[in-house]
């Protein structure tokens, strides 16, 4: 009974196999195998699976199943040639050799198997030639390493050849075949930094895609040794293992996309033993793995379909939170441990349900964060910092708190903040409050609504305004950055106005120390600007804001003070650039303006590490020429790029949209003004300086403005700024480091984009590479105004100009993006433009627009109301229909040549004509339908004068069908 069911479900996989449903004709087969032990059945039952792992793709089960075939009958000459095609999908190009070798002997006259047999044997001379060359090559380079006596010269191309061997699919296995890992360890062991340096980039480069490599190098490695190399004070050794460990942490974790083609089975490791290394390697559906080469100090075992992760990814994890608080780890490393943190913990998609890695951060690392946030530069017991490890931490703080899910986890985290917070405030220990209100402080420049709940904890403003009247200059330092970053809401600033200004005030004539006396005047600037353009609210009497802002810019632009401190200088600007007088004397400072944006370009010049060390590009690209040694490559090493400040972007930002006017201010509706004076609330107050002048709309500004606040004069302060060089500072900011370019930099970025591209010159590439990213990424509000700010190039440029090369078909998406109704008319209209100019340039570029289903958004606006709207949906689809897919829109084109609007339906007809001109086999798809009695009643209707275009236009299409020869005249 189960013989003649295990022969149906053969029959039944049969079936299923030849309507190419793969995967039921497997099922069909294994279901079957359970229920014979017929010798005969299960050998063609395990050859016809095999040949439905070659169809799915699932060679390490093809292979397998082949081999019980070939167990069964060593003759069985299908299973054969099945398992020599998926041995050579594997890569492994020997055995697969022996099995098409068995074929043609045992059917000589078979041309495929001969044909098979002669690409085999010519891919095999080819592997071996570069296997043999690469090996000589390896061993050549780790003796000339590993030798005492080495040149200098030879040692450093050595080692950057390694490098790049690493780095490729070739000779990263050939390192492992070749002893290469243990030999690594050899040169870390070395202590001498170049050869460490060298070994860490060429693991790195071994790990990289590869899971298989990245975890049996993780363990032989260990992770520990890795962190303590990463902890060292060299910076640019810190990098190249924070790049080792992203390499790790994204093969592991499958971030890793680039195609690796059946090599992640092929693993080989170190050298042989006497025991066997047992791999299985789980995806598709392959077979157990083995291999008889063990690398000594793994130690492990792996079984079961597939390698469980979790484990090292959260030993790495746990490594990296340590670091935070160890004493022996440089400001390096803490710094390139908190960029990995920041990278790989939270959610990079919040549609994802699983934020564990986020919570298991918090339950075992929250304090440690805390800790980094809370140090005080000053102080005995301060960690080894830079000046970006705090505000690397506070954005980790605003990562995993935005990574919560539900209000229970985050009032988790908030109870561990006041926890660590509240257990600092000493009365006998002034440096332990000192470390709570940092980090208060801290914690501010992260999650805003957090840090607002903690100043809300007693006393911890009362401590901010005692410590501002400290003896101690740490003290003031502290205070007066707490009270900057507390004072950004307005309850907030009134509560320090009232209880703070005049200490700053004190401080800031009293003091000598240049740190404190700009910190006192970012805080006064801030202070000042609380109210906003409320005239009511000002803090300070007129001319105050002018003085605090040449005070900022005579600090910008004094090379001689530190990075840090000039920051703060910035900062203070972006509060006081609000005041119209302010910016205009600003812009027309440039040596400030140029101070400026030389920070903003020095903010991303290290990229923070995040895999872009100084080989990160591979061995491609890099200038390679033949050394004195044969077997040594000269590698041409970019020099080490170094960094300034990273956390400058945001206030940069700032001014420039302040001095552009890009921001939104709400309508002023009179009927609400005389509620709220009827009602006894308060009503902001107009500066004095304001004229009745409007801004145009489209700027997002209504009602009175300052003179200086007027087109003439923004434009006036767009030009200055193009000729200081905008442009390029803020293309350096849009590729800064994710870590440090936040989602609001973007928008305000995105803002000064919109707001320059009026008067764009001929930077016509860095306004491409800088607005694409900024229109696919960021707030809703930040991705719209900067693919309005590319609508605005591609409506009135040459694409080949505006947009050279193939990054054009980028700029397509956000220009169809833009054709949404929530959308106002001008954003719209100009994305229709830019669509036109775009669909006129190439039959690929309609074809993208096409695919991008822009059409239907098209074919709405032809319908619109509004006149400009619907020509210039109708001058698009005119280039669309240049392409044959949107002949499908027939019904569309039907409707615009009988539309009751004369302007409609000529441009429906003329459509119809520019249809008919492209292509005869179109035309005569156009003419079998219902077009063509349109057409024919059109052209006979009586002239007149309104009408004459139309009917002329109809006529001249029916004469094209006559040329054509699809219809004839009748008398």
């Amino acid at each position: 009974m189960a013989e003649a069911e295990a022969v149906q479900l053969k029959e039944e996989g049969n079936r299923h196999f030849q309507r190419q449903d793969y995967k039921a004709a497997t099922k069909s087969y294994s279901q079957a195998l359970k229920l014979t032990k017929d010798k005969a059945l299960l050998a063609t039952l395990y050859r016809n699976r095999a040949a439905c792992g070659l169809k799915t793709e699932s060679y390490a089960q093809a292979a397998s199943d082949a081999s019980r075939a070939i167990d069964i009958n060593s003759s069985d000459i299908k299973a054969l040639y099945r398992r020599c095609q998926a041995l050579e999908r594997l890569g492994k190009l020997d055995q697969a050799f022996k099995d098409v070798q068995r074929c043609a002997t045992l059917e000589p006259r078979n041309q495929n198997f001969q044909e098979t047999l002669r690409r085999l044997n010519t891919s095999i001379q080819e592997k071996l030639h570069v296997q043999f060359s690469t090996d000589s090559r390896v061993q050549n380079m780790f003796d000339i390493l590993l030798d005492e006596k080495s040149e200098a010269d030879r040692l450093e191309k050595a080692a950057n050849n390694l490098i790049v061997l690493g780095r490729e699919e070739a000779g990263a296995e050939r390192i492992f075949q070749n002893n290469g890992v243990a030999l690594l360890l050899q040169l870390m062991d070395t202590k001498r930094p170049e050869l460490v340096l060298a070994a860490v980039r060429t693991l790195s480069g071994m790990c990289s895609g590869h899971r298989a490599r990245a975890t049996v190098l993780l363990h032989a490695v260990r992770i520990d040794r890795i962190c303590s190399l990463m902890a060292v004070e060299n910076e640019e050794m810190s990098l190249a293992v924070c790049n080792l460990l992203q390499a790790i942490i994204d093969s592991l974790s499958g971030q890793d996309k680039r195609e690796h083609q059946g090599k992640e089975e092929a693993l080989v490791l170190g050298r042989r033993q006497a025991s066997v290394l047992v791999l299985e390697v789980g995806g598709k559906g392959e077979s157990v793995t083995t291999s008889d080469w063990e690398f000594p100090v793994c130690g492990v075992e792996w079984r079961g379909q597939g390698w469980d992760t979790k484990k090292d990814l959260k030993q790495i994890t746990s490594h990296l939170l340590d670091m935070l608080v160890s004493k022996k780890v440089s400001g390096q490393g803490r710094d390139q441990a908190l960029n990995l943190l920041n990278k790989n913990v939270p959610r990079k998609d919040l549609s994802v349900h699983d934020n564990s890695r986020t919570i298991y951060v918090v339950d075992n690392g929250l304090r440690k964060i805390l800790k980094v946030v809370g140090q005080v530069p000053d102080l005995p017991s301060c960690l080894p910092l830079t000046d970006n490890t705090r505000m690397l931490a506070s954005i980790l703080i605003n990562k995993l708190y935005d990574d919560l899910r539900c209000d229970p986890e985050r009032d988790h985290f908030r109870k561990i903040c006041e926890e660590y917070i509240t257990g600092k405030f000493d009365p006998q220990n002034m440096d332990k409050n000192l470390i709570a209100i940092q980090t208060v402080s801290g914690v501010l420049q992260g999650p805003f609504d957090l840090g607002n709940q903690l100043l809300g904890l007693k006393g911890v403003m009362e401590m901010m305004v005692a410590l501002c009247g400290s003896d101690r200059e740490v003290d003031q330092l502290v205070a007066v950055e707490a009270l900057i970053h507390a004072s950004t809401k307005l309850s907030r600033a009134t509560f320090i106005i009232t209880n703070g200004v005049s200490l700053l005030k004190q401080i800031y004539k009293t003091t000598k120390n240049e740190k404190i006396k700009i910190r006192t005047l970012v805080g006064l600037c801030k202070l000042g600007s609380a109210g906003g353009t409320d005239y009511g609210l000002r803090q300070f009497a007129e001319g105050s804001t002018e003085k605090l802002a040449k005070q900022c810019r005579k600090w910008l632009c004094n090379a001689s003070i530190d990075t840090r401190t000039r920051r703060w200088a910035v900062e203070g600007m972006a509060y006081l650039t609000l005041d119209a007088d302010v910016k205009d004397d600003f812009v027309q400072d440039i040596p400030a303006l140029q101070a400026m944006f030389e920070m903003a370009k020095a903010s991303r010049a290290l990229a923070s590490g995040l895999r872009r060390d100084l080989l990160d590009s591979g061995s491609q690209g890099l200038p390679l020429s033949l050394g004195k040694d044969p077997c040594v490559l000269s590698l041409a090493v970019p020099s080490t790029p170094w960094t300034s400040d990273k956390t400058i972007l945001y206030s940069v930002a700032t001014i420039l949209v302040n001095c552009t006017n890009s921001y939104d201010v709400k309508e002023v509706i009179p009927e609400l003004v005389q509620l709220a004076k009827f009602s006894k609330q308060h009503v902001p107050e107009e500066h004095p300086k304001v004229g009745m002048g409007t801004v145009q709309e489209g700027s997002g500004v209504f009602g009175r403005i300052c003179h200086k606040d007027k087109k003439d004069f923004i434009e006036m302060r767009v030009k200055r700024l193009l000729k200081a060089g905008v442009i390029s500072a803020l293309a350096c900011m849009v590729k800064a480091d994710s870590a440090i370019l936040t989602d609001q930099t973007k928008e305000l970025l995105a803002r000064v984009f919109l707001a320059l591209c009026d008067n764009r010159r001929t930077e016509a590439l860095l306004w491409l590479k800088a607005l694409i990213p900024l229109a696919l990424e960021g707030t809703d509000v930040g991705k719209v105004k900067a693919a309005h700010a590319l609508a605005k190039i591609a409506a009135v440029s040459n694409p080949d100009i505006a947009f050279p090369g193939e990054r054009v078909y980028e700029v397509v998406r956000p220009l169809v993006r833009l054709l949404d109704t929530q959308r106002d008319g001008l954003q719209n209209y100009e994305a229709l433009l830019g669509l036109t100019n775009l669909s006129g340039r190439s039959d690929k570029l309609r074809q993208k627009i096409f695919k991008e289903k822009a059409l239907p958004d098209i074919e709405n606006y032809m319908f619109e109301n509004h006149d400009q709207l619907r020509q210039a949906a109708t001058e698009c689809m005119c280039n669309m229909v240049l392409n044959k897919e949107t002949t499908q829109w027939l019904e569309i084109l039907q409707r615009l040549c009988l539309h009751d609007q004369l302007s409609v339906q000529h441009r429906g007809l003329v459509i119809a004509y520019n249809l008919l001109q492209a292509d005869a086999e179109l035309a005569k798809k156009l003419v079998e339908s219902e077009l063509l009695e349109i057409l024919t009643v059109v052209g006979k209707q009586e002239p007149d004068e309104k009408r004459a275009a139309v009917i002329q236009t109809a006529r001249e299409c029916l004469i094209k069908c006559m040329d054509y020869g699809f219809i004839k005249p009748v008398s």
